[in-house]
């Protein structure tokens, strides 16, 4: 593996719905002395930013996991932007899920498309459950208001990431405090993209921090940045498989503190595994431990040659800025 010597097993893993334009997930998984990391940047990022993402698969490989202070964590159901009428067949594969988060600020969808989603989730969940959204960043301040307040009725938990910048974040929050609106605001690409992850922070720019091990370097890097940033922490997957999603079950569970239910329940967007038992919530919780591919799943879903090349040459080039 360039520049890193390391056993690599390449696999692509069907998904049930698109997700983020995909209907597969190709993953590269690092064999270690200590156990297996996952290596699975999105293909748009560039060796830079991936590197982060090789350092954390190379970190379980070799040092496995710190020692956890909790033996359960609880975990939040994800709704891709799907029709109204699809909700409860998603919300299904989460077993005892008392929270959701729902996509919104899909490309070429509409406010209504997200209204519908969010009444059918709250409608499925109850006035008991939790319901926060996720933006991704789509929203200019002015449409994240509105879009805020036509969705407050639905008593959100928070929105994360309702805008691009962390400038414009910290302009929102003010913006909805001026027109009485009671939300909370919660940072993710604002912190795992960052130049300066702790600027968030620094702005007044979020009451939460949703934290995913993979962006920020391994789990003792995500440790450190909890620490720093202050915040109330929520552990989210980067869809992973269930060697990733142990490793952010293992930061959740090491975290002084988890007010949040965590967004770790992605495996139930996959078709394919690398493992039979899969890292799922049963009872709305999931546990810390090990997790090794099975032989022959790795065979099952291997990627095919040409993408196997490209994923070590994508390897080769990430190593090169650790």
């Amino acid at each position: 593996m360039g520049g890193v010597d390391l056993p690599l097993h390449i696999v692509s893993l069907p998904l049930n719905t698109r997700f983020r334009g995909v209907v597969h997930r190709e993953i590269a998984l690092v064999e270690g002395p200590a156990g297996w990391g996952e290596f699975s940047p999105f293909l748009e990022y560039e060796p830079d930013e991936a590197a982060r993402w090789l350092a954390a698969a190379i970190e379980v490989a070799t040092h496995g996991f710190p020692t956890p202070v909790r033996d359960e964590v609880p975990v939040n159901a994800t709704v891709p932007a799907v029709p109204a009428d699809e909700v409860p067949r998603v919300l299904a594969r989460y077993d005892g899920c008392t929270t959701a988060k729902v996509k919104v600020a899909e490309r070429g969808q509409a406010l209504d498309d997200d209204l519908d989603r969010v009444a059918a989730v709250r409608a499925a969940m109850g006035a008991g459950g939790r319901v926060r959204i996720d933006a991704n960043g789509a929203w200019t301040v002015d449409d994240a208001l509105a879009a805020i307040r036509a969705l407050s009725p639905y008593d959100l938990e928070y929105v994360e990431q309702p805008c691009a910048t962390v400038e414009e974040l910290a302009q929102l929050r003010m913006a909805l405090a001026r027109n009485g609106i009671d939300v909370l605001i919660a940072a993710d690409e604002s912190i795992r993209k960052a130049d300066d992850p702790l600027r968030v922070k620094q702005l007044g720019a979020a009451d939460v921090a949703v934290l995913k091990v993979a962006p920020l370097g391994g789990v003792r890097g995500a440790l450190r940045i909890a620490e720093q940033i202050g915040l109330p922490v929520v552990v989210s997957s980067a869809l992973d498989s269930s060697v990733g999603m142990a490793a952010g079950v293992a930061f959740a569970a090491t975290l002084p503190q988890l007010p949040f239910a965590c967004g770790l329940g992605t495996i139930e967007l996959f078709d394919g595994d690398v493992v039979t038992n899969s890292v799922v919530p049963h009872g709305g919780v999931l546990h810390p431990g090990v997790v090794s591919p099975e032989p022959e799943l790795l065979e099952r879903w291997a990627a095919p040659a040409d993408r196997v090349a490209w994923w070590r040459e994508r390897v080769a080039r990430a190593s090169a800025y650790l």
